[in-house]
Parts: structure tokens; sequence; C-alpha cells
């Protein structure tokens, strides 16, 4: 339940945050343009990506020299676009991605829409999107909200209400609005939600003692909050590969109807052989969403030559430059080595 104390004043608490951001805020790429795109890149690829990983290993840059306007990115091949996301995973982001620059391209003429509600209407664009394009590149008073900034206001007005939930979403959109709304500066005061939830405000052990809004916090215990409904259970799965090398090349399979359609992996072994599955010659493990999956990879199938037309014998000069999911790469790469009998 909200705290009994007062809530926090808005005006004053938005003053702080963009004093403090003025000063503190760290230097990012896209914090140096106003450029629409290239925010929108960073927006996209920064979704379940944490900002190291977008920076440290070059995916903005790459992508940017690469794909450097609507029209570049509205005119690739998929195959380009989902290779230059590799790593990166959830590709429908750089499906959506592709799918907003023809938008841009055929409804406004490759100039992306100032006004917030034809934002919304183009693909891809939901209310977080649409608010920080929005303050980030036209300056306009529109709230964001994302786990750093939930946790931030969960903390400021002591809130125990569910984020996840409908009520508590609610509360956070309203809060969001009011503070951007009070802020001379909406892009600095969005900006410094996202970087307090980064730095200070942390999940854990948050340094409040440095926090630019302390004098308005109204949380008695910062590590409680925020409150989030019962995460689903992690789900066991096994998947089970083969590899199957010949001097033309690597077997692959270009997956299609899932949500890594187009792009290449090991071929699933056939049903017929799970029972008694042919010979290991790797296992590896990853987690996607709520499932953590053990990836076999197995010799062929003895006797076994009816694969599908959607499986190609790859070159192996070319397998370097298909589009592959980060888990399959890496079986690859090992399997490709010298000493490939190795587990991964």
């Amino acid at each position: 339940m909200p705290s009994k104390r007062s809530d926090p004043d808005s005006a004053v608490t938005a003053r702080a945050l963009v004093a403090w951001f003025q000063e503190h805020g760290r230097d990012y790429p896209w914090r140096r343009t106003r450029d629409p795109y290239a925010i929108l890149v960073s927006e996209v690829m920064l979704q379940q990506t944490q900002i190291p990983t977008v920076l440290d290993r070059g995916y903005y840059t790459r992508w940017l020299a690469q794909f450097p306007d609507w029209e570049t990115l509205a005119g690739a091949g998929e195959g380009a676009v989902l290779k230059a996301w590799e790593g990166l995973g959830y590709y429908r982001r750089a499906r959506n991605l592709q799918a907003l620059a023809k938008a841009v391209i055929e409804r406004h003429g490759g100039v992306f829409p100032e006004d917030h509600e034809t934002m919304l209407s183009l693909p891809g664009i939901g209310p977080y999107t649409a608010g920080a394009v929005a303050s980030f590149a036209f300056g306009q008073a529109r709230p964001i909200v994302d786990g750093n900034v939930a946790r931030v206001l969960a903390r400021l007005h002591n809130d125990a209400t569910p984020v996840d939930s409908g009520k508590g979403r609610g509360l956070l959109w309203q809060r969001a609005t009011a503070l951007v709304q009070a802020a001379d500066d909406p892009r600095a005061l969005n900006s410094a939600l996202m970087e307090l939830g980064q730095t200070h405000c942390r999940p854990a052990k948050p340094a409040c003692e440095l926090c630019p809004v302390r004098s308005q916090c109204r949380a008695t215990d910062p590590e409680a909050l925020p409150v989030k409904g019962p995460r689903a259970e992690i789900t066991a799965l096994t998947e089970r590969v083969v590899f199957l090398r010949t001097a033309e090349g690597v077997l692959l399979e270009q997956e299609t109807g899932s949500r890594r359609t187009g792009l290449w992996k090991l071929p699933a072994l056939p049903p017929a052989f799970h029972d008694t599955p042919p010979p290991v010659l790797a296992r590896s493990q990853y987690g996607i969403t709520r499932y953590k999956v053990t990836l076999w990879v197995h010799e062929p199938p003895a006797g076994h030559a009816g694969w599908p037309r959607s499986h190609q014998m790859i070159p192996h000069e070319q397998l370097s430059t298909l589009p592959m999911p980060s888990p399959y790469r890496r079986a690859l790469d090992a399997l490709l080595k010298p000493h490939a009998g190795e587990l991964l």
C-alpha cells in the first residue's frame, strides 16, 4: 500500500533529478544525438539487453555503420538484418525495427513523425518507445516506464502495489507523467530516472545516501520494493540436434514459423531417433525466457538421408555469413575446432 506520508513533490523531485543528471549523467552515444532513428535503434537494442552488451561488443556502432538511416534499413535484405543482430537474441526486435523503417519510408517519406498518436500507429511502437523518442529526440514532456523507472517510482512513493499488475502499471505511468510534466527539461528528466535506477537506486543495496531525491523518497525498506507478482517457474527442456559435415560443408536447417524464422541452426535430430540417439559430440545449456534448455549435439543417425528441403549443405566459407542464434553458433564454432570431441 502507498505510504501514509504525503506524496513526493513532483516539481521538487523533477528539479533535483534534472540537476543531478546534468552533473553526473553518463555519456552514451545515443545521448549525443537528437536523431529519432539513432535513438530508436538504441531503445530497441536495449530492450532485454544490457548496456555493456550493446556498447562494449559494438552492436550499436556496427548497426549504424551498416544501416545509417531509415532508407538503408528498409531496403536491406532480411538475412543481413538478422546477421547484424546475431548475438542480441529476441530476433523479433530486428524484424520489427525493419518493419518500422519501411513504414516510416512509405507513410511519412522517411521522416519520423513528431506527433505522439502518429508514433503509436507505427509498427513496433508502444507507449514506452513513443515516450522515449518523443522526449529524447523532440524534447516533449512524455513519460517512460521501464524496469529501472518502475523501481525508482515504487520506492519514491513507498508503494507495494505489484508493478506488473494492471493497477501498478497505471500508477507508474501516472507518476511518471506528473514528473516529466513538472520538469523544465523532459529529456534530462527521463534520462535521470533511468540513470538513477541503474546506479544508486539499484535492486540490491541501493546507495540511498547518494540519492539526489532522498529528501522526497518515502521508502522505509527500499530493498523490499518494487513488489512483483509470482514468477513463472523455470521449465527444463531438452533439445537434440545433429552435426553433419562433409567435404561440401555443414548441414544446416533454416527455421520457419517460429520466433527464429529465417535463422539457421544445426538440424534437429529426427524424432524416430530420440529413444536411442546417436553418440553425443557436445552438450551445452542456455536460457530463454522461462526455459532452461540442454542442447545435445549428436552424430548423424546411421542410414538417415531423408533431410527436408529446409536443410541445406552450407559451404564452410559461408558459415560465418549466415544469421544464427548464439547457442548454435557457439556449438558449431566449438565443433569445427581441432579438439571438437570435448563437451562444451
